[in-house]
């Protein structure tokens, strides 16, 4: 099964900064979020994928007792089948779920590296949490995207990270569409994350590899600009 076709899901200020609770004028009138979850309903995605960060949110477990058990092989293990994934990117397994294992109904997966623990591993299959294995030491996008549609037969994933999580797709050519919420604010922090982040030299060609169309524009309430782009990236 080829790898599913990946939205990135985001909403940005005017300059491209993503840390929404800074923008109050926008944020208090709930424009903003609630244009967010109606535009994630109507990309009908079968799966959605963030970072540690964001799905610490939802993972609220203790830490897994000391595990004295045989060693856990470092294979996927594919807990359940599900309508929808939550994904969450976890390389060094920092996560604990405790007995949750989904999301307002969307069944977790976690995305590791082989250096988790077996102690971590033990806790994610007793929760009935799904894994699979993105790298050794590192986490290999097209590698994950081959597992995601070979192994739970996703189709379309939304890409919903911070920048350093967007931006590792897009470096790695995984993006094929963006749908970004341009809202009516500037934040303008030097430093304040943006819709796409990655580390590279200053004469790294990604950005000139990428041929981004806009194929469509829709204004929402709030002054909220809906942008549809698709994005192709040169061999």
């Amino acid at each position: 099964m080829p790898k599913p076709h990946v939205i990135c899901h985001m909403t940005s200020s005017v300059d491209g900064r993503i840390k929404i609770k800074r923008w109050s004028t926008v944020d208090v009138e709930g424009h903003v979020e609630k244009a967010y979850e109606e535009i994630h309903d109507k990309l009908e995605g079968d799966a959605w994928i963030c970072g540690r960060i964001t799905m610490q949110g939802y993972a609220m477990g203790e830490a897994p007792p000391a595990y004295d058990g045989p060693a856990i092989p470092r294979t996927d293990f594919v807990a359940r089948r599900a309508e929808r994934y939550a994904i969450g990117l976890d390389a060094h397994g920092k996560m604990n779920w405790g007995t949750r294992n989904d999301i307002t109904g969307d069944h977790v997966v976690m995305v590791l590296t082989e250096s988790v623990s077996d102690a971590h591993l033990d806790a994610l299959r007793r929760a009935g949490v799904s894994y699979i294995f993105g790298g050794r030491d590192a986490i290999d996008v097209a590698r994950v995207l081959g597992i995601l549609g070979t192994t739970f037969g996703i189709k379309r994933l939304l890409v919903e990270g911070g920048g350093r999580i967007n931006g590792s797709f897009l470096k790695a050519g995984a993006i094929d569409e963006i749908s970004l919420l341009l809202a009516p604010a500037v934040d303008g922090l030097v430093g304040t994350p943006t819709v796409f982040d990655y580390t590279g030299e200053p004469d790294d060609a990604t950005a000139k590899r990428l041929a981004v169309k806009l194929v469509s524009t829709e204004v929402l309430d709030g002054g909220i600009v809906w942008l549809r782009h698709t994005v192709a990236m040169a061999v």
